[in-house]
């Protein structure tokens, strides 16, 4: 037991040291591995969702104590991205695991592509984003359904599309608390969350992270770190895909 903690408290460390850095990926970067390691997608997401109602709830406190929010774009995403939420908990805990993991995979290809182009992509002209509530209701069912990816989808197309950074970020991060937190509330009702060694793991290592990653955001480049983070998850989902269908 206590060995198996130790290895999702290290996978913990890992996501929130990425998740710190960057503002986004802690979710994908520890479904990845989860799955890698032959957790089912379901239990997968449920354990990192359970998790990251902790480490969003205090990324959403600090952004709201430094300003760092839109209140309007906030609630914009909170609703529709809980109704999205609990849909695709629904959806996944409904469907067997191994018929569900291929698509799990070529969405975490995809998410990890969209990281990769970022770390490349020019910043447009800041302008008032349009589409908000759609963006959090796909934002919240992709969240679910790949154990992650609310960050860089909204994030990212928030900024991509003209939005302050810092107030993207911000917004976004704080919406994720509460889409998080009806994420976990649906698969509690529908799974349970029964592997608390998982849940228990990954929150010691992201608490342990904590500070590293805010020192690591301060001193590391984003860009070869996100580009890195793009090329891991593909590299994760890509085996997770042949590993599907070889089996």
């Amino acid at each position: 037991m206590v060995e198996q903690i130790a290895v999702f408290v290290a996978i913990g460390f890992a996501a929130q040291l990425v998740d710190g850095a960057m503002g986004m990926a802690y979710g994908l970067t520890a479904t990845s591995v989860l799955l890698s390691l032959g957790v089912p997608p379901a239990t997968a997401s449920a354990s990192v969702h359970a998790a990251e109602m902790f480490t969003t709830a205090a990324s959403g406190l600090s952004h709201w104590r430094f300003g760092n929010l839109r209140q309007s774009w906030v609630w914009r995403l909170v609703v529709p991205g809980m109704v999205g939420g609990a849909a695709g908990a629904y959806v996944l805990s409904s469907i067997p695991g191994e018929t569900v993991r291929p698509f799990i995979g070529a969405y975490l290809m995809i998410m990890g592509g969209v990281i990769l182009a970022r770390a490349f992509r020019k910043m447009r002209e800041r302008r008032e984003p349009r589409r908000i509530e759609a963006l959090g209701l796909a934002g919240g069912f992709l969240d679910s359904i790949g154990g992650g990816g609310w960050g860089p989808m909204v994030t990212s197309t928030l900024i991509g599309t003209g939005a302050n950074p810092r107030q993207a970020i911000g917004s976004t991060s704080l919406a994720e608390f509460f889409v998080t937190a009806t994420i976990s509330a649906t698969f509690f009702l529908t799974i349970g969350l029964e592997l608390w060694p998982i849940i228990l793991g990954l929150v010691i290592g992201g608490v342990i992270a904590a500070p590293f990653a805010a020192y690591a955001a301060k001193k590391l480049p984003p860009r070869p770190l996100m580009a890195l983070v793009g090329a891991v998850i593909i590299a994760l989902s890509l085996r997770e895909l042949v590993r599907a269908f070889a089996s």
